[in-house]
């Protein structure tokens, strides 16, 4: 059994990780076996993804005055956080995924961006793009007005010395 400072410790320790994210989603696991704990915590860990199983007293305690604090009520039962910095849509499909082959993983409660959503939303931002997809369909949209651009000035030079090669032409066949 943990002695008081031990817990303390704990709860410094998650207290500093959960101040520097705004984006988590509390799980109940109960009824998931350890190999697919396992499972889950591999796919977290290849997106770059944290995952901890805590007490719910230390939990509760860990979010106060931090971004996750509205998630204070639901540390009730078999709780796991799973949280990220700086990308809520990851995280929300990789546990969305997983919930679906495991139906033992049930949502409890999210925040994103610091703001609380409803249990039913976390699968609708399951179903956007990720960040970098967002970034690079903006990109190309950028790009390929300039590349339109390019295109059309492009043509108004090749156009132009067509033009000069057909009035050359004209000029050596009557000269």
């Amino acid at each position: 059994m943990k002695t008081r400072e031990q817990k303390q410790k704990d709860i410094s320790i998650l207290k500093e990780e959960f101040g520097s994210t705004s984006n988590a989603l509390v799980v109940n696991f109960q009824g998931l076996t350890v190999e697919k704990d396992c499972e889950l915590r591999r796919q977290l860990r290849q997106a770059n993804l944290s995952y901890r199983v805590v007490k719910n007293t230390i939990g509760r305690m860990a979010v106060e005055g931090t971004a996750l604090e509205p998630l204070k009520d639901h540390f009730i039962g078999m709780t796991a956080i799973a949280y990220s910095e700086n990308d809520p849509v990851g995280l929300a499909k990789v546990l969305s995924k997983f919930a679906k082959e495991n139906n033992q993983m049930t949502f409890k409660a999210g925040v994103v961006e610091g703001r609380v959503i409803k249990v039913k939303d976390i699968v609708e931002l399951a179903s956007l793009p990720s960040k970098e997809e967002l970034i690079s369909k903006l990109m190309f949209v950028l790009n390929s007005q300039a590349q339109r651009i390019a295109v059309a000035l492009n043509g108004v030079s090749r156009n132009l010395a067509v033009v000069v090669n057909e009035v050359a032409k004209q000029k050596g066949a009557e000269g």
